[in-house]
């Protein structure tokens, strides 16, 4: 019997959750046999938990879902979002076995050949409820048994953290790289799909970029050349692109220093968009200024208002810091989207310039297709410019 079904471990709860705190959390392990320190944040989508474990932004994370039962789908390699998981560990209440068509891994297994600790049988709406009382804090998930639970809290409170660390650098590509030059990787699972021609070139920088992404731009007509974090402005115009991206990815923007200056001297040159830490980086570079966010935007159903429609869009969403509205000058950046949870800045356009962000995830499909059209409007920005 596979390890994720020892009855006796999930009765003897033998992992544990340490809080910075103070507050300890036992379950039992259903992951790798290891420890990790992250931040613990919670995630509100009830499906998605592969897109989540394979999302680059997570680096860093303790991840808990919301969502009592996980693992009922399984693993399939169609799903996933970058080339391996990201994340710190992953926290449950009910880690179930997997019951799909599709699924040729379990949750457990993939967590397993990953070397990503994971923990399951704790009250998550308790931990839930503490992190938004609290705000996000730092944690050590014990799987090993190795450390008893009084070190596990000292290790939380002297991890670093997160604020001023540059994980954009930690999870980007090694070398850059064209995306799907055959179009194999872009058609949908099992469906043979016809993609437009690609008539337009891009280079996307990549923070921590998800495949989605790069199928979502292929299938807008765009080819994508991705390059590094660290790529300097000079490097990227030498490719003479129609546009550049800026993608998602972990961690504070404010430590991602060598970005911010390098997209102050792509602004003006060429056409730009960016989502998630692309955006915070736009910003900052247009001279506004970040701020930490009490538990994050991390879900699937984040109500945003496009201020030039008044429409509005169910969102993806997976950030710890946001643009400080009035920070920005308003004579230079115009804010195009506010999320209606909070009021944060979730879109803004440069007023002279070729150039918008969003906050959230354009290629994700809670809505399920709501934002897609940014694509379409970066493509129409690049074709007017």
């Amino acid at each position: 019997m596979s390890s994720d079904w020892n009855w006796r471990q999930q009765r003897d709860k033998s992992a544990y959750l340490a809080l910075e705190d103070g507050t300890v959390l036992r379950g039992y392990s259903f992951g790798a046999s290891t420890d990790r320190v992250g931040e613990v944040i919670f995630n509100t989508g009830m499906a998605g938990y592969q897109e989540i474990l394979t999302d680059p932004s997570y680096a860093g994370q303790l991840v808990t879902m919301t969502y009592p039962e996980i693992g009922n789908t399984g693993i399939n390699q169609e799903d996933r979002e970058s080339r391996r998981l990201f994340l710190n560990g992953f926290i449950t209440h009910s880690q179930n076995r997997a019951s799909n068509w599709r699924s040729d891994q379990s949750l457990s297994d993939c967590l397993v050949a990953a070397d990503v600790p994971a923990i399951a049988g704790i009250d998550t709406r308790a931990l839930t409820t503490r992190l938004r009382d609290k705000g996000s804090l730092k944690g050590y998930l014990c799987a090993s048994g190795a450390l008893a639970e009084a070190e596990g809290i000292a290790a939380a409170r002297e991890w670093e953290g997160l604020d001023g660390q540059d994980y954009a650098s930690r999870v980007t590509c090694d070398d850059a790289y064209t995306w799907d030059e055959d179009g194999s990787l872009t058609r949908s699972w099992g469906i043979t799909e016809d993609l437009p021609e690609a008539d337009l070139s891009i280079v996307a920088i990549d923070f921590g970029i998800k495949w989605n992404i790069l199928r979502s731009m292929r299938r807008s007509g765009i080819n994508v050349h991705v390059v590094p974090a660290t790529t300097s402005a000079d490097d990227i115009l030498k490719h003479n692109p129609d546009g550049i991206f800026l993608s998602n990815g972990p961690a504070d923007p404010d430590a991602v220093t060598y970005a911010i200056d390098t997209v102050s001297h792509l602004i003006g040159k060429k056409p730009i968009m960016g989502i998630c830490l692309g955006h915070q980086i736009l910003g900052l570079a247009c001279g506004g200024k970040r701020f930490r966010l009490k538990f994050g935007h991390h879900g699937c159903n984040h109500p945003v208002k496009d201020l030039a429609t008044d429409r509005v869009e169910i969102t993806s969403q997976n950030h710890n810091f946001a643009i400080d509205a009035d920070s920005l000058d308003l004579s230079k950046v115009e804010i195009t989207h506010i999320n209606l949870n909070d009021q944060t800045v979730e879109g803004i356009r440069h007023r002279n310039e070729p150039m918008f962000g969003v906050q959230y995830h354009p290629e994700s499909s809670p809505g399920p297709h709501d934002p897609f059209y940014l694509f379409d409007r970066f493509r129409a920005m690049i074709e007017n410019a």
